[in-house]
C-alpha cells in the first residue's frame, strides 16, 4: 500500500505537469500561427482559447500517461526508489499495478467528459470563431432523407435550433406526391414544428384532364421526430466530433432507416475504444525498463521510449483518421490494433506475474 500511494502520487504528479507543458505548447502554436486571422473581441479570443484548450487535451492526455509512466519510473531507477520496493519484497508486478490503475480511472473519466459538447466538439467551435466569429455557424443548403421523405432546409441555426425556407418532398411508388413548403421551422419537445406551411399536392395521374395541382395550407405541424439540429449538422455535414449522446442517438436513427452508419461507428469507437491502447502501452513500454541505473542507459532509454510511444500514437492517430474517411473500416483501423496492443500488454503481464 506505501508502494502503492507514493508511485500513485508522483505518475499523477508528472502526468499534470507534462499534460499542461504540451496544451501550453500547442495552443500557444496554434495562437501564434493564427493571430492574425483573429480579428475577433477580447471576449471571443478568450472562448477560442478555451476551445483550442479542450482539444489539446481530447489529442494529448493519452500521450501525457504514457509520459509520465516514463518520467515517473525514470524517477523511481535515479532516486533508487525502485530498488528499495524490489528489496522490501514487492514484486515487478506490485511496482506496475499503480500505473495501470491510475491511468485506467483517468482514460475512464476521460471517456464520460465525451458526453460535454464544450469539449467533444471543441475544435469544431475554434475554427467556427476563426471562420465566422461565433462558435455555432449556420449550416446551409442541407439536404438529407428521413424515412420515406426528402428534407431541404436553406439555412439551419443550430444554436437558435431553427430552420428557414423549409422543404419535405413526400415520395409514393418513386413518384413525387407532394411538397411542404414552410418559411421556418423550430425543434422543440423531439420534433420540428411548423406554424403555417403550404402543401403542393400532386395528382396520381398527371393527365389533360386531371384536376392538377392542389395547394392546400396547414398550421401546427410536426415532422422529423428525434431529429436534433446538432444530430443533423454533424451526421449530414460529415462532422465526426460527436458526444457520446449525439452518437449514440445517430447511430440508432440511421440505422432504422438503413442508412450506413460508418462514420458514426468510427465515432464511437474512438470515444469508448482509441483510449484504451494507454494501459496496454504502460505495461508494454514498463516492463522494457531494468531496475537499476546500472544496467541502463537513462538518456537513450528516455529517447527510445518517447520516440516509440509518439510512433504507436500517430499510427493509431493516421488509422482513426482512415477510419473517419471510410478508407478503411473502422473496426480494422480501431478496435484491431487495441486487441494487438492489449494481447502483447496481456503476455508481458502473465509472464512476469508468473516469474514472481
Amino acid at each position: 500500500m506505501l508502494a502503492f500511494k507514493y508511485i500513485s502520487f508522483h505518475y499523477i504528479k508528472y502526468f499534470i505537469i507534462i499534460l499542461l507543458a504540451l496544451v501550453l505548447f500547442l495552443v500557444g502554436f496554434d495562437y501564434m500561427g493564427s493571430s492574425d486571422k483573429l480579428n475577433i473581441s477580447a471576449n471571443l479570443l478568450l472562448i477560442y482559447l478555451v476551445y483550442k484548450t479542450f482539444f489539446a487535451i481530447d489529442m494529448l492526455l493519452p500521450l501525457s500517461l504514457v509520459f509520465a509512466m516514463i518520467t515517473t519510473k525514470i524517477f523511481l531507477i535515479r532516486s533508487n526508489a525502485l530498488v528499495s520496493f524490489y528489496s522490501l519484497g514487492y514484486s515487478r508486478v506490485d511496482i506496475l499495478r499503480p500505473f495501470v490503475v491510475v491511468s485506467t480511472v483517468i482514460i475512464t473519466l476521460f471517456i464520460f467528459m465525451h458526453s460535454v459538447s464544450n469539449f467533444s466538439r471543441a475544435n469544431e467551435f475554434a475554427k467556427n470563431i476563426r471562420k465566422n466569429a461565433q462558435y455555432l455557424s449556420p449550416t446551409r443548403d442541407l439536404f438529407f432523407t428521413y424515412k420515406d421523405k426528402f428534407v431541404y432546409f436553406s439555412k439551419m441555426l443550430p444554436l437558435q435550433e431553427s430552420a428557414e425556407d423549409v422543404r419535405v418532398f413526400s415520395l409514393k411508388e418513386n413518384s413525387l406526391k407532394e411538397v411542404l413548403v414552410a418559411k421556418r421551422a423550430s425543434y422543440k419537445d423531439d420534433s420540428w414544428h411548423i406554424k403555417k406551411a403550404d402543401i403542393i399536392i400532386k395528382p396520381d395521374k398527371v393527365k389533360f384532364d386531371s384536376l392538377g395541382i392542389k395547394v392546400k395550407e396547414s398550421k401546427d405541424l410536426e415532422i422529423l421526430q428525434g431529429f436534433r439540429p446538432k444530430m443533423i449538422d454533424q451526421v449530414y455535414e460529415g462532422k465526426v466530433n460527436f458526444t457520446i449522446k449525439d452518437a449514440i442517438d445517430a447511430y440508432m436513427l440511421l440505422s432504422a432507416q438503413n442508412i450506413n452508419t460508418d462514420i458514426i461507428k468510427s465515432a464511437l469507437y474512438k470515444i469508448f475504444i482509441y483510449p484504451l491502447f494507454v494501459p496496454s502501452l504502460v505495461v508494454i513500454i514498463f516492463f522494457f525498463v531494468p531496475m537499476s541505473v546500472r544496467f541502463l542507459n537513462i538518456s537513450l532509454f528516455s529517447f527510445g521510449a518517447i520516440i516509440s510511444s509518439l510512433m504507436i500514437w500517430a499510427i493509431l492517430f493516421m488509422l482513426i483518421e482512415l477510419s473517419n474517411h471510410r478508407t478503411i473500416p473502422s473496426e480494422v483501423g480501431i478496435i484491431v490494433p487495441q486487441i494487438i496492443l492489449f494481447l502483447i500488454a496481456l503476455r508481458q503481464w502473465r509472464k512476469y506475474r508468473l516469474a514472481t
